[in-house]
């Protein structure tokens, strides 16, 4: 995508509505921070990117069932070892 500074934006301004117009977006500039994103008024909307997740990958579930052996400290709390 083409990055425009705002000076040669205002003397090139109908070559670049015209290729904006053709589906070549561009981004106009100001002491080379972009501020604006031109595009064609008909133009596809960006749509939102997913995340899966920020922790996506990173954690592992034990191969344990932990919800069982939880039930077999439960019932020791209320019912005593029977051992």
């Amino acid at each position: 995508m083409e990055t425009v500074n705002i000076h040669a934006a205002k003397t090139q301004l109908s070559r670049l509505v015209e290729k904006a117009a053709r589906g070549e977006p561009f981004v106009i500039a100001k002491a080379g921070k972009p501020m604006v994103k031109v595009v064609a008024v008909d133009a596809p909307e960006a749509k939102p990117v997913k995340r899966v997740g920020f922790l996506a990958g990173q954690i592992k579930v034990p191969d344990v069932d932990v919800w069982r052996e939880m039930d077999q400290e439960i019932e020791k709390m209320f019912y005593g070892d029977d051992e």
